[in-house]
């Protein structure tokens, strides 16, 4: 059984940041392409950021994060985070981790993705 889990998430207020982890078990991270979606209250779902798999490890980041957002791995660990800083208001959703157990990314906001964790809340207000 293949799990990802989230963590990270929490209150902050603008202008600060937070560190968010995907940890899996069941499958090895460090093998896949890892992306990052989340999804406001109201709003559709938005993918954020993708990592290619470690061999080459490129990033890529929705325009409205890049810049401030970024990707990276852990391989030791087989952890993936996203670094986030100068959050906004408008950051404010659940933030899931996902695969689609390809070694690049492509066109991963498309959201076909064959895993997902359960996501963690991110809250940015004063």
């Amino acid at each position: 059984q293949v799990l990802l889990v989230e963590s990270g998430g929490g209150l902050v207020q603008p202008g600060g940041s937070l560190r968010l982890s995907c940890a899996a078990s069941g499958l090895t991270l460090n093998n896949y392409a890892i992306s990052w979606f989340r999804q406001a209250p109201g709003k559709e779902r938005e993918g954020v950021s993708c990592i290619n798999y470690t061999g080459t490890g490129s990033t890529y980041y929705a325009d409205s994060v890049k810049g401030r957002f970024t990707i990276s791995r852990d391989n030791a660990k087989d952890m993936v985070y996203l670094q986030m800083n100068s959050l906004k208001p408008e950051d404010t959703a659940v933030y899931y981790c996902a695969t689609a157990r390809r070694v690049f990314c492509g066109n991963y906001r498309t959201g076909a993705m064959d895993y997902w964790g359960k996501g963690t809340l991110v809250t940015v207000s004063s």
